[in-house]
């Protein structure tokens, strides 16, 4: 499966897709970008004077590239339009900040994907390759 293939197999759009770029994928696990416009509507509210992007849409990028994103390709031809991904568990730390304009690179490892739940060490990086966040993300795809 081509990586733009599964870009477009994403249940997302915008203003809620998260996923600019697959930099790498396979069997074990997956790497993508995202840059955060400094025009997405939280930004206004989220610290007015000095922006910052929310953890819980931190959190999302995440989950979009390193298990979603990663789900498609392991089902490859059996993800259908009828197809749910549901979040199933979530234990993130947050480390540094994300600016808006700001690129961040996402990678994720699969520790197993079996009986149709996939579970990943997630990581995301800035520019600059500092930790912004990682933990464990999970999620039952079908």
């Amino acid at each position: 499966m081509e990586k733009t293939d599964i870009i477009s197999k994403l249940p997302y759009s915008k203003p809620f897709l998260f996923v600019d770029k697959i930099i790498r994928i396979d069997e074990d696990g997956v790497e993508g970008e995202f840059t955060f416009d400094e025009n997405l509507d939280f930004y206004k509210g989220h610290f007015k004077e000095n922006p910052v992007t929310p953890g819980v849409i931190l959190t999302e990028v995440m989950a979009q590239i390193g298990l979603v994103c990663l789900g498609i390709f392991l089902l490859n031809e059996k993800i259908s339009s009828i197809s749910v991904i549901v979040l199933t568990s979530v234990s993130i730390e947050f480390l540094k900040p994300v600016f808006p304009n700001e690129k961040v690179i996402v990678i994720s490892e699969k520790i197993y994907f079996r009986f149709g739940k996939l579970k990943c060490k997630v990581s995301m990086q800035n520019d600059k390759g500092e930790i912004v966040c990682s933990g464990v993300i999970a999620g039952m795809i079908g």
